[in-house]
Order: C-alpha cells, then structure tokens, then sequence
C-alpha cells in the first residue's frame, strides 16, 4: 500500500512498484485515516506499506505507522522529504522498519521495498549519518521528550503549555529546557530552536 496526500507522488511511485517483476501495489490511501480504513479491507494482499509523514490535518504517518504495528505484523517503510533527528526517531520508535527519502534513485526505491518485506531495515545514507550523530555523542544526544519538547517550543508554546499538553508539572518542563539548553550550547528558547534546526534535530 502506498500512503501519500499527493496524488502525483503516488502515480510516480505505484509506476515504480507496478514496473517490477517482484511487486505490485494493491492499494492507495490519500490520508492517515484512509491507511487504517484500507488495512482492514486489504490487509490481506498487502506485505508493504510506504507511509509518508506529513500529510495535512488528521493522522499523521507516524501516529498511522504506531496504529498499523500495533494491530498486525505488516510491515511499514516511511518514505518523505523530511530527516530530521525528530521525525526519524520517531518514526523508529513506533516501529517502522526504515526510512527513505523521496530523493532516492528510483532503483534504491524498489530495493528499499524488497529489503523491508524481507524483513531487513532500510535507512537513506543521511538518515544513518543523523543516528551516528546521536550514537557518537550519547551525553550530548537529545532524548525523545526533550526533541518532543523543542518542536512545541519551536511552535511558540509556553512553559504551562507544554505541561498540559505532555501532562508533566511546569517544575519538569523547567528540568527538561536546563537540559536541551545545556546540550545545545544555547542561553534561551530561541538559540536553542535556531541551533536544534541547524543541526537537523527539528
């Protein structure tokens, strides 16, 4: 199944996947809910899915990719424009089984394909150079709460904001800024998003 709220990226990748031997598309869905809803009438035919992440209102890929793994063993392979330490980490921790970038050769794309539906991970060079970041610098390596935390921030959330939407005391929200700050070399809320975009951590 291929996940994409643009028609033409689907077009293009149903063309790739149809134009080899070894696979073929069984479904499209223009949106998170729609996934969900076609799952479960084609769930059956269905080994792949490339789930894009960003796709408007409603479910996002992650937030799909979570449901998906969640109900059954098909596995999902993320395929977006975005590399961000934030959305990569994510995507990974719900369980997908690799993360490809819509820039990919059209042959790396199909490979990526018949490697996931082997089981095997995929991840884009730039992906894996942004986790080898994370892994050669574990003090410094923000943590999945505190990325959480510094996308809000980057979105103008205040300190109560974030409380109430992580459900956590402002006194813990207190705790987490002197950590990102410390970590990002930063003095303040906007240093600290400014460096967090630099370093494609947000």
């Amino acid at each position: 199944m291929i996940v994409d709220d643009h028609p033409v990226v689907r077009a293009g990748l149903c063309a790739l996947v149809d134009g080899r031997e070894t696979m073929t598309v069984a479904v499209e869905a223009g949106t998170g809910e729609e996934a969900l809803l076609r799952l479960e009438e084609f769930g059956a035919q269905i080994d792949v899915i490339m789930m894009d992440l960003r796709m408007g209102a409603g479910v996002s890929g992650i937030e799909a990719t979570r449901l998906i793994r969640e109900r059954c063993d098909i596995l999902v392979l993320i395929m977006t424009a975005f590399d961000t330490q934030a959305d990569v980490v994510a995507a990974l921790e719900v369980g997908a089984i690799g993360y490809l970038l819509k820039g990919c050769p059209a042959d790396e794309i199909a490979r990526a394909v018949e490697d996931a539906a082997a089981g095997r991970s995929v991840l884009s060079p730039s992906v894996i150079a942004q986790m080898m970041k994370r892994i050669a610098s574990p003090a410094t390596a923000l943590t999945p709460r505190e990325i959480e935390i510094l996308e809000l921030l980057s979105g103008g959330a205040t300190n109560r904001q974030l409380a109430r939407r992580l459900f956590i005391s402002e006194a813990t929200v207190k705790t987490h800024l002197v950590h990102i700050f410390d970590k990002l070399g930063a003095d303040n809320r906007t240093q600290a998003i400014e460096r967090a975009r630099d370093e494609r951590v947000i």
